[in-house]
């Protein structure tokens, strides 16, 4: 059995992003010997893939794109399966100077015709030349591809035949370098168009903020069709030449605690997830048998958590249930960022653990100010995870309703400027207006600084106004899957408008148990609870298990959640009699 690539290169100097393009990245990663290595379910090695490997199979493959009709310029979708097919097309893409568009695989999604319809968007929406896709998915691209004039639908294999051109022109520095669809994409989908300066601005800003230098080695089962997976854990460690152990994401959520195997086994220092995986572990490992888990996650020096808003009684929970196996609290590193802005845009500082912030609800929700208070268990406070200090060479700014910068711990819209900006939206000029303001970036989402470390709220557009008072959906999802029997993801709060024109404030709960009375009585718990804990009274509806809808990433879609039950796709379980 072949070994897996090493974790440091024996004659090539580590550089951190500073190279003009993707292609340059490559190359010279190409020079070493670390690269990339993907493993099963279980932990077995499956696939080695060096920088080396990867460049010549990509270059070889390029050929073939130029062959089969593909012009610098033009888009190629990929579905983003992860395994070595899905990189050697995506940096086929980049030495022939087309712009990959990478998808999500169809275990993304609950239903087949929901997938079909949203991968069919991003193609057209793109104007994706070719799709390239993994042999057991071809059925679902045909099916999102019927009738549209492509030049090739089918597998690396099916491009590899095609006749190969005679030359090779990557793109440039202010050239697009790919499309990244946010995991909220659907109707009307919006790819994230990233030059190849934008990219490496904030590979290098990330890598620097999370002080990657030699003897690092990276761990993630992150999908590759969301940016904190293609740009944290492919793109950012390809650019600083870093190995990269990989699990599927599918692999992970069948047996999440091999993420954590590979940490061990490998030496892991980097690896990232949002709140939900590592709540995973700790609930996959205590159902099991095991008195002590195995490990040795001692080397684990910055344990990412981003994606979704951080939730401190689950990052507590891993510490108690993994502190055993050497791992330390003080590697949990708080993190924001979003696709708009390739990825990162602040990070915390590496060995300082999570920094909490509990502040007044009332003060929260009436006058936007975050304002400190004791951490008694009254009722009254409301915990937030501090997010770090923002990336080099970049700004933030939270300002008011007005558009005026506001002052330290008030509570206002995030805005972010500087060169890891987007280009903007691709073929969509409306709405790249909407959010980008003389350079500024209107993140949407509410937060406030103490000091320079940033703090964020929560989502402007996901707040509920209540009788005029503001309160956020993630108090009260929060509250929930704190209820025994109760996991992330379990519920989705919302207002619903009513025809006197008020609004409603609805929780939708994932329910397990078929008994009536069982049922009845969670509803009751529900609502008592969000009551006392929140100070809101909320119709409670319970939804059959795996039915509330997530993002491409694993996190709660509340908005999608809410148009289906509006359009009756979501139903709700019987009223007992």
């Amino acid at each position: 059995m072949s070994s897996p690539t090493p974790t440091d290169n024996i004659n090539l100097s580590k550089r951190l992003a500073d190279f003009p393009t993707l292609p340059d990245a490559l190359d010279y990663a190409a020079q070493g010997e670390t690269g990339f290595n993907f493993y099963s379910s279980r932990g077995d090695l499956e696939h080695v893939l060096p920088f080396a490997k990867l460049s010549a199979r990509a270059k070889a493959a390029a050929l073939n794109l130029v062959g089969g009709g593909v012009v610098p310029g033009d888009r190629v979708a990929l579905l983003a399966e992860t395994a070595p097919a899905f990189l050697v097309a995506f940096f086929a893409c980049q030495y022939a100077g087309a712009i990959p568009v990478p998808m999500p695989t169809p275990v993304a999604f609950g239903r087949r015709d929901a997938y079909v319809d949203q991968i069919r968007n991003q193609i057209t929406s793109s104007g994706s030349r070719m799709v390239i896709t993994p042999e057991g998915f071809l059925p679902f691209v045909e099916d999102a591809t019927n009738g549209l004039d492509l030049l090739l639908i089918g597998t690396l294999n099916d491009l590899t035949a095609l006749p190969k051109g005679d030359s090779l022109k990557s793109g440039g520095p202010d050239d697009l370098c790919y499309l990244q669809y946010s995991s909220g994409s659907t109707r009307f989908p919006k790819g994230v168009a990233v030059s190849h300066t934008n990219l490496m601005v904030n590979c290098a800003a990330m890598n620097k903020a999370v002080g990657n230098a030699s003897g690092e080695r990276a761990v993630s089962w992150l999908p590759f069709y969301h940016d904190m997976g293609l740009v944290g854990f492919m793109l950012g460690c390809l650019t600083s030449q870093t190995t990269v152990d990989y699990l599927s994401t599918e692999d992970f959520a069948r047996r999440p605690l091999t993420w954590l195997r590979l940490i061990s086994d490998n030496k892991g220092t980097m690896s990232y997830g949002p709140s939900f995986g590592y709540e995973l572990c700790s609930r996959r490992f205590a159902s099991s048998s095991a008195t002590a888990p195995d490990l040795d996650l001692s080397s684990w020096r910055v344990a990412g958590i981003g994606g979704e808003m951080i939730k401190p009684l689950v990052m507590r929970g891993f510490d108690d249930v993994f502190r055993p196996c050497g791992f330390s609290n003080r590697s949990f590193n708080a993190s924001y960022g979003l696709a708009e802005c390739v990825l990162g845009v602040s990070f915390s500082t590496p060995g300082t653990g999570m920094i909490l912030d509990h502040i007044s609800k009332q003060e929260l929700g009436d006058n936007h100010r975050a304002i400190p208070v004791e951490d008694d268990g009254s009722g009254v406070g409301r915990t937030f995870v501090a997010c770090g200090r923002i990336i080099a060479g970049h700004t933030v700014e939270i300002r008011d309703e007005y558009g005026r910068a506001m002052a330290e711990r008030e509570i206002g819209r995030v805005f972010f400027d500087g060169p890891s900006v987007m280009r903007g939206y691709y073929g969509d000029q409306e709405a790249t207006d909407a959010c980008i303001h003389d350079g500024w970036l209107d993140t949407g989402d509410l937060g406030y600084f103490i000091g320079d470390e940033l703090v964020i709220v929560g989502r402007s557009k996901d707040m509920m106004i209540v009788n005029g008072r503001n309160y956020w959906p993630q108090d009260i999802e929060w509250t929930v899957e704190r209820m025994e029997g109760m996991r992330s993801g379990d519920a989705a709060a919302f207002t619903l408008e009513q025809d006197d024109g008020g609004e409603k404030p609805t929780i939708l709960v994932q329910c397990r148990p078929s008994a009536a009375d069982v049922r009845d009585a969670i509803a009751a718990e529900v609502r008592a609870r969000v009551q006392d804990q929140v100070g809101l009274a909320c119709d409670v509806i319970l939804v059959p298990p795996r039915t509330l809808p997530k993002t491409s990433s694993g996190k709660l879609a509340r908005g999608k959640a809410k148009a289906s039950f509006l359009t009756g796709d979501l139903q709700p379980l019987a009223p007992s009699a």
